[in-house]
């Protein structure tokens, strides 16, 4: 401030009125200042900012799931591109953790909270009978929670959700189209809130539309436990026509495992992702897939976070259904 001060031919209170848009300078003064300021190369330091009470200028983000299946999941680095692209508008930075469970999770926020780490956090993943929301909630820390129900309701915590629901629908009444009768959904992690939503969307439509042999298996979201299972229910009696996977890398594993068990795609067996990605157009044949702006699903978070931490109330957001998009993976089942 001493430096800028000088060279711009003013007090350094009035520097810190300047470069903190507060009143008391000229906008001449104010613009000099700044100009000054950027000449030098100052940059706000967030330590100062969090002295002064004027907050840590950074975002929370963790992450509780086993490690080895983060490298392989594109909706997860699509989305944090999404995330970053709005807080690098705001000069906001983003830090991010990966822990063992929700029980670390709330510690972390518990611990960022006490350190002042961060103005806000961006919670993934929401449980059945979770508690993060509550933890949030008791430390006033705003929220956005990404793939929350769009009937939770939490003081400070705003929810972006997906209709999983409905997009199970569509793939189960396109499949049915095709003549399936015996569908297999091959789930994410069981008690996450997104999974429990898919699976009794599955049972649901499968009641609508008189299916007696249809059932969900979960997983990791891993290739290796998405190939395992595969084979498994391929391998057994009265082998399912048509196979759902929550994730692009599950049914790419599980289309190479369906090969070495002499199953062909899509006339044996059709196959369907639920996050279409170039994965998906680099197997052969080219897989079905329900595809979403994950990118923009990451921009909506943080543009809600940003909005709560400027102090608008809390909101629910929706983002648009998926569509299914029809590729070779998908045929007539051969027994219709």
């Amino acid at each position: 401030m001493r430096d800028i001060a000088e060279r711009a031919g003013v007090s350094e209170s009035a520097v810190s009125f300047a470069l903190n848009g507060r009143p008391g300078v000229s906008e001449v003064t104010r613009a000099r200042v700044r100009r000054v300021a950027e000449q030098l190369g100052w940059r706000p330091s967030a330590a100062a900012r969090q002295l002064s009470g004027e907050g840590a200028a950074t975002v929370g983000f963790v992450l509780a799931r086993p490690a080895h299946t983060l490298g392989v999941d594109s909706f997860f680095l699509q989305l944090v591109s999404g995330i970053q692209e709005v807080l690098a508008e705001r000069h906001l930075g983003l830090l991010f953790q990966v822990v063992e469970d929700v029980e670390d999770e709330c510690a972390v926020y518990r611990r960022w909270w006490a350190e002042h780490r961060v103005d806000g956090v961006l919670a993934v993943d929401p449980r059945t009978d979770d508690p993060r929301p509550g933890v949030l909630d008791e430390l006033g820390l705003p929220a956005v929670v990404i793939g929350g129900a769009p009937d939770e309701r939490h003081s400070g915590l705003s929810t972006v959700w997906a209709d999983d629901a409905g997009a199970m629908a569509a793939v189960v009444g396109e499949l049915h189209a095709l003549g399936h009768r015996r569908i297999v959904h091959i789930a994410g992690i069981p008690g996450l809130a997104h999974t429990e939503r898919r699976m009794r969307s599955l049972r649901a439509e499968a009641e609508r539309h008189g299916l007696t042999e249809v059932r969900s298996v979960t997983t990791d979201y891993s290739d290796v436990e998405g190939a395992a299972v595969t084979r498994s229910v391929l391998s057994g009696p009265a082998a399912p026509t048509a196979l759902i996977y929550d994730n692009d890398v599950m049914a790419v594993a599980g289309v190479a495992a369906a090969a070495e068990l002499g199953f062909s795609v899509p006339d044996d067996v059709s196959v369907v992702a639920w996050e279409d990605s170039v994965l998906c157009r680099m197997v052969k044949p080219w897989l079905s897939a329900l595809s979403r702006d994950s990118v923009e699903f990451g921009r909506t978070a943080a543009r809600e976070l940003t909005s709560l931490l400027d102090g608008s109330p809390a909101r629910t957001v929706r983002v648009p259904l998926p569509e299914l998009i029809v590729r070779q993976s998908t045929g007539r089942a051969r027994e219709a």
